[in-house]
């Protein structure tokens, strides 16, 4: 069945098939099953190296770092852990994103092609996110996780908690790109 609203679905909700690459990106979270995904992608074959990223987050027990909690969760997975980058300092998409790039040029690794593993109502904010501070020679792959919310394209208008997360992304989307597609038309050898 088609809904007026399906445009707002998939502006939100980006999930595209996986090839290998370069590196698999987690935003940074505290929530476990970002960094499950990466470890079976990793297993896989996917990519060679692992880049979660996130710095404090008081939500997280026993753990200083978003980055510490995802790659403690990667370790546990079998994830050898000299294939999983630090970056341990952001505190938004932005810096997770911008922070990635640094990390991986700071490592001299070739970047082509990445994954990007993320939560599924998230996913158009953080890949735009990503787009924006890479190259734009990369390309991305996009896999998402339905988290702890439980929010799924297929369900986010069904209740006003789902919807008003979602209408969320499309505020933080516009808050976040505003000012910054200027700068990209500007400044088009990026």
């Amino acid at each position: 069945m088609s809904y007026p609203f399906d445009c707002i679905s998939d502006l939100i909700f980006v999930d595209t098939y996986v090839q290998k690459a370069d590196v698999i990106l987690v935003p940074g979270t505290n929530q476990p099953q970002l960094m499950e995904l990466a470890a079976e992608l990793y297993h896989k074959g996917f990519a060679p190296y692992i880049l979660p990223t996130g710095g404090v987050n008081p939500n997280i027990d026993k753990y200083d770092t978003e980055w510490e909690y995802l790659k403690m969760i990667g370790i546990k997975l079998g994830v050898p852990e000299g294939v999983i980058l630090k970056e341990d300092k952001a505190r938004n998409t932005f810096e997770n994103a911008r922070l990635s790039w640094k990390i991986l040029n700071e490592n001299n690794i070739s970047i082509k092609k990445v994954i990007l593993v993320c939560k599924s109502y998230h996913s158009r904010r953080a890949l735009l996110t990503y787009q924006l501070a890479f190259p734009l020679s990369v390309d991305f792959y996009v896999s998402t996780v339905t988290d702890k919310t439980g929010v799924t394209k297929d369900n986010w208008f069904l209740n006003s908690e789902y919807t008003s997360l979602i209408m969320g992304e499309i505020v933080k989307i516009g808050e976040y790109f505003k000012d910054e597609i200027p700068n990209l038309i500007n400044n088009k050898s990026r």
